[in-house]
């Protein structure tokens, strides 16, 4: 009986007519646009993966390259330089992805605690627009805030926090908490955005009969904001989970010194010095497969064990 219930329940499929086709014209014109944009601009330059396997040279082309197997991978997993720099641009990923997750979640939080609309959103224009700036603005700024003459040093010399100026841009141990705070002044108003609208998506009955209880502000958010939120939480992990060692390249260059330079490398920047700067492609091929793969192992594990656990999955 249950099973009868359940095909009533259905939706009819549709049949596939030249009716139908001729009614659903223009989203089918829009969808074969869409995936030919899709084969042209994401999966046809993947063929450019060849050269991960060949000592590429551009005069001989994909076709005409001599292959030699794994042995661009086998250079790099021998690199010691490789190495650390797989090691910077994790740490670095790593840190970003903690500092701007909980900075973005706070903020969200913090401005949906503000009774004053009007405040609330001037406070919300005035964080997004650091997103909407280049790189070589933010270091600009962050350079003339963390020089020995830069308000950084004065307030602490005024303060008497020290005895003389600090080159910050000088000590490696300073250097990736920099990237860390520059990335989260530059994104933690465009990401709260999403942990935003998911507070406002709560039921605010709940909020109410939290009150009528007689629970605080805090007690609310530790017991309906945040659990009501996690899902939210989740999935914007796993998805970001993948981009840990994409910890940029901008920042890192732009900052970067001889001083700080085994601490500020990251992948992308041994692939400029090695695969554009050297002429060897293949081998920043090769690096650029290896983010990939490991991009895509993250994203698979943290995933299972979103699943496992009983949170929100991405599939």
């Amino acid at each position: 009986m249950a099973q009868k219930v359940s095909k009533k329940n259905q939706t009819p499929a549709v049949k596939i007519t030249w009716k139908e086709i001729k009614r659903q014209k223009t989203l089918i014109i829009i969808s074969i646009l869409m995936v030919i944009y899709g084969v042209v601009f994401y999966y046809w330059p993947l063929t450019g993966w060849a050269m991960a396997f060949q000592n590429y040279k551009p005069k001989d082309g994909i076709i005409g390259s001599p292959w030699v197997g794994l042995a661009k991978f086998k250079f790099l997993f021998e690199d010691a330089t490789f190495i650390q720099v797989v090691r910077n641009t994790f740490c670095m990923g790593a840190l970003n992805l903690v500092t701007t997750t909980f900075m973005a979640i706070f903020f969200a939080i913090i401005l949906n605690e503000l009774k004053s609309l009007r405040a609330q959103k001037f406070v919300q224009t005035v964080s997004y627009l650091p997103h909407f700036l280049s790189w070589i603005i933010v270091t600009g700024i962050l350079h003339d805030a963390l020089s020995n003459t830069g308000i950084v040093n004065d307030l602490l010399l005024r303060f008497g926090f020290v005895d003389k100026s600090v080159n910050f841009f000088a000590k490696p141990e300073y250097f990736w908490w920099i990237v860390a705070f520059a990335n989260c002044w530059k994104e933690t108003g465009w990401n709260a955005i999403v942990y935003l609208a998911a507070i406002t998506a709560i039921d605010p009955n709940m909020y109410e009969a939290a009150t009528i209880d007689g629970a605080g502000r805090l007690q609310k958010i530790k017991h309906i904001t945040l659990p009501s939120i996690r899902p939210t939480i989740m999935i914007l992990l796993i998805m970001n989970i993948g981009n840990v060692l994409n910890a940029g390249f901008e920042v890192q260059y732009l900052l970067g010194n001889g001083l700080v330079q085994k601490v500020a490398h990251t992948i992308d920047i041994y692939v400029l010095n090695w695969g554009i700067s050297q002429h060897d492609f293949s081998l920043g091929t090769a690096a650029g497969i290896f983010k990939s793969a490991v991009s895509i192992l993250l994203i698979v594990i943290f995933n299972s064990l979103a699943k496992r656990s009983g949170d929100e999955s991405l599939f």
